[in-house]
């Protein structure tokens, strides 16, 4: 199973991505280390990225999708998405569960201004809410609980609450805490 965390910068997505892989007992990944460097000098510039820029990036990242589908493995991936064509580009065959991390940009811009050690700048804010097309059909999540709520909610939703999971995928439920 491959899960992209999706939302714009700030949403939480890398937080709640990796706590989400921990549970599945799966790899993370974070997108933005797929980004060519002209892309995160752009982004710590403060400059937004176009499409143009987006492709190379998103097409890397759609490869390695195909990898770890063919390795059989699950991931869980941290990823903006922004755009349906972005989506659409990332899981052309309906292979990838897109969930959304939803927050409003009051909520969203107090957190990027508390980020330390990101290249993002938070001035971009704007133009990613403004990219931001969402998602129809993908899970949506508010960001408001913490992100250990954030995660249950997602596994739920999911249907794999209660499930050992590897890194392969799911096992079945649980004995300890099957729901009847």
């Amino acid at each position: 199973m491959i899960i992209i965390v999706m939302g714009v910068s700030g949403s939480g997505k890398t937080t709640v991505g990796g706590l989400l892989a921990d549970r599945m007992g799966c790899g993370f990944s974070d997108a933005d280390d797929f980004h060519p460097a002209g892309n995160v000098e752009k982004m710590r510039a403060g400059i937004p990225l176009t499409d143009d820029d987006r492709w190379p990036w998103l097409k890397a990242l759609r490869q390695a999708i195909e990898d770890w589908e063919a390795a059989g493995q699950s991931r869980v991936i941290a990823c903006s998405a922004l755009k349906a064509a972005y989506r659409h580009l990332l899981a052309p065959r309906d292979d990838v569960v897109f969930v959304f991390l939803k927050g409003s940009a009051e909520t969203i811009a107090s957190r990027l201004k508390a980020r330390k050690g990101h290249y993002m700048n938070p001035d971009l804010l704007a133009s990613q809410f403004a990219t931001l097309e969402e998602p129809a059909g993908a899970i949506v999540v508010d960001i408001a609980p913490p992100p250990t709520v954030i995660v249950d909610d997602i596994m739920d939703r999911l249907g794999l609450a209660g499930c050992g999971i590897t890194g392969s995928g799911i096992t079945g439920p649980k004995q300890e805490k099957r729901r009847i």
